[in-house]
């Protein structure tokens, strides 16, 4: 085999027949002559599938008869104890194998990018939004990073998905198995399986339409993460000005057709299209395999399953696209935190950690002085100070009435609970923007990402050294006359 090769039904279709042949003949259920003329019919069949133009079937019964026309009726010995229903569903998880490890693998290189730009940002301090208003400050490198750790957990999800997966159920034909003393372990181990499905019944009849269900599951919490992201840059867009969007080059942005001032994010509209189209697919998986006798085919699609996970490798892929052409205007964004009062927690905070005010009160001095700014269109940096102190008193008055009126912040000690950058860089929690914090997470993620390149490689490599045995051994069933397919 060669990586030119189409790995499609077809091939896996091959696969199968040429393992069976060659474990049927090491076991002495196939007679040693009769094993090398069906080796040598079925090696034409796969050479002839070469050819531009060629057949090459997609089911057991249209195969068969390429295979008898090449090797006589006595090829059909090679079917003892196999059935289209075994076969089949390890055609399918073998292709399913394939593009999940696809998937895999694109899933690290934008978690790659993610990652590498929350090292190019962690100090850029920018608004954060709960329930669509802007909250708190934080670092940029920050936000990203916790959107990577959603990726993360998708890959982690991944991998236990491809483990349920990549099990072969060969050898218990349809539902209870077979009265021929089939070795299910060598044909797993040729097929580039990890191992079995334990139960005949569940091999055929349950595990073959779960799995696709299952990858709808995976690939929709990717989809969601996607769009999530989009949406949260989007919201950019309707401000007037924004501090963060996508470059005017490479496709990212069109003009209007009506308003010539308007440049608008089609790479992001086209983003959340997908995301939403994965989601729509994903979900399809689960309708398939509903209500429906155990074995049936409706789930098990191949075309139909591939098509998601292709999908969701296009998804992201365009959010890869997202991430490089954003451009991020890191004075505009302080602005935004200097004009707004998204550092007023940090007031309640600080006067309940240095001055013991029970933090209620302080959040109750903190939201009167907001009201008073913006009644008066006051930013933060211009607050006064005494008019700081005259709420202060009143809120004490109110809220505890033998306490201290004093203000017990310096107007220096005010300024500094408002500053968004120093808010960052002086947080205390484990998990946080601040400067060690931040490094300890992004070399946790780099080792993350090395994990998961690894495993898509060992992955492959494993899918590959068995198959490349097979060949060999094939080979070597078949005669030195004729090259492997």
């Amino acid at each position: 085999m060669t990586n030119t090769i189409a790995r499609d039904d077809f091939y896996w279709l091959g696969q199968i027949n040429k393992a069976s042949a060659v474990i049927n003949a090491r076991q002495g259920l196939l007679e040693g002559p009769a094993a090398r003329r069906i080796a040598q019919g079925l090696q034409r069949v796969l050479q002839a599938a070469q050819e531009p133009g060629a057949e090459r079937p997609t089911l057991v019964i249209t195969f068969e008869p390429l295979l008898i026309r090449a090797a006589g009726v006595e090829a059909t010995l090679l079917h003892a104890g196999r059935s289209s229903q075994d076969m089949l569903v390890a055609v399918r998880h073998a292709i399913l194998r394939d593009e999940i490890l696809g998937l895999a693998q694109q899933l690290h290189r934008t978690t790659q990018l993610l990652v590498g730009m929350a090292r190019a940002h962690a100090d850029a301090i920018v608004p954060n939004y709960t329930n669509g208003v802007a909250a708190q400050p934080n670092s940029y490198g920050h936000y990203l990073l916790g959107h990577a750790c959603g990726l993360q957990r998708d890959a982690q999800r991944l991998q236990q998905v491809y483990a349920r997966l990549n099990l072969s159920p060969m050898g218990t034909t349809v539902l209870n198995g077979t009265g021929w003393p089939l070795d299910r372990e060598a044909m797993a181990a040729y097929l580039g399986f990890d191992g079995l499905v334990d139960n005949a019944y569940d091999a055929g009849q349950i595990h073959g339409a779960e799995m696709p269900v299952e990858i709808g599951h995976l690939v929709t919490t990717m989809a969601l993460h996607v769009g999530a992201f989009i949406q949260d840059v989007t919201l950019q867009y309707s401000q007037a000005r924004p501090w963060l969007l996508l470059r005017e080059a490479a496709g990212n942005t069109y003009v209007s057709s009506a308003m010539p001032q308007k440049r608008n994010p089609g790479l992001l509209i086209d983003t959340r299209t997908k995301a939403s189209r994965v989601l729509a697919l994903a979900s399809g998986r689960t309708w398939h395999a509903h209500n429906i006798p155990p074995g049936m085919n409706d789930a098990k699609v191949v075309v139909e399953n591939v098509e998601v996970l292709r999908c969701a490798v296009d998804m992201l892929a365009m959010f890869g696209r997202v991430l490089d052409g954003l451009e991020l205007n890191t004075a505009r964004a302080l602005e935004e935190l200097n004009s707004d009062w998204t550092a007023s927690q940090e007031v309640a905070d600080v006067l309940m950690r240095d001055h013991g005010l029970p933090f209620r009160v302080g959040h109750h001095f903190a939201s009167e002085m907001v009201s008073h700014a913006k009644q008066h269109d006051v930013r933060p940096s211009d607050f006064a100070y005494a008019d700081a102190q005259a709420i202060y008193a009143r809120t004490i008055a109110h809220e505890m009435p033998d306490g201290d009126p004093a203000f017990p912040l310096s107007a220096a000690g005010l300024r500094a609970a408002l500053d968004p950058v120093g808010i960052v860089r002086s947080r205390q929690t484990h998990g946080g923007p601040q400067p060690a914090e931040m490094q300890r997470m992004l070399a946790a993620a780099d080792a993350d990402l090395a994990a998961q390149a690894n495993w898509v490689q060992a992955r492959r490599g494993a899918v590959e050294a068995r198959s490349a045995q097979l060949d060999a051994d094939f080979a070597r069933l078949a005669g030195a006359a004729l090259a492997p397919a």
